[in-house]
């Protein structure tokens, strides 16, 4: 097996386990803010879909270490972490459609995004001529990337992609920062 596949099939398992985890430490934190600015804070769909990217992006900063010489590491990595979580999107959504929600499937999405997310990097990074200009433009995606799942995090649309189906809530502001945390210390009573 070649190195790069082989980092790249490390960092499918890496993201499914901390993605798992992330599911819970928001709870976990005593509903910390800046835990929360990471993690899943709600049902939604959109805060799930932090839990594969965020993972991935600290993967990404692991793995440049060891891969930081292939050609195409950040066009590969922009468009494999963007592919995740639209991948995660069209996969609930079509099942969802036909058959209802049933957590085993969302789990097996949620593996089956990372693969495609991390395959996809693996195939890009092969060749051996990069663009100049799409690594430049995918360090601006790497860079927004989590700028707006944490600014959306805070200050989501409501539209169903962010509302939580439990609570009926869209944002972190809505409920937890009434007793919101930072560092153990309560912030806002």
């Amino acid at each position: 097996m070649n190195k790069l596949l082989l980092w790249e099939l490390i960092g499918i398992v890496f993201i499914v386990f901390l993605g798992s985890f992330m599911h819970f430490t928001y709870e976990l934190s005593g509903k910390n803010v800046i835990v929360g600015a990471f993690s899943a804070v709600n049902e939604s769909t959109w805060e799930h879909l932090k839990l594969a990217v965020f993972p991935a992006l600290l993967f990404m900063l692991i793995e440049y270490r060891w891969l930081n010489k292939k050609a195409n590491f950040f066009f590969a990595k922009a468009l494999g972490i963007s592919l995740m979580p639209l991948s995660i999107v069209v996969l609930f959504y079509a099942y969802t459609a036909v058959m209802p929600d049933n957590f085993v499937m969302d789990i097996l999405i949620f593996i089956i995004a990372v693969v495609i997310g991390q395959m996809i990097s693996y195939r890009l990074m092969k060749p051996k001529k990069a663009s100049k200009t799409a690594a430049k433009i995918a360090r601006i995606v790497l860079i927004l990337l989590p700028i707006l799942f944490v600014l959306l995090t805070f200050f989501p649309p409501e539209i169903f992609l962010f509302q939580d189906p439990i609570s009926g809530k869209y944002s972190i502001a809505a409920e937890a920062l009434s007793s919101a945390t930072v560092y153990g210390i309560s912030i806002i009573r």
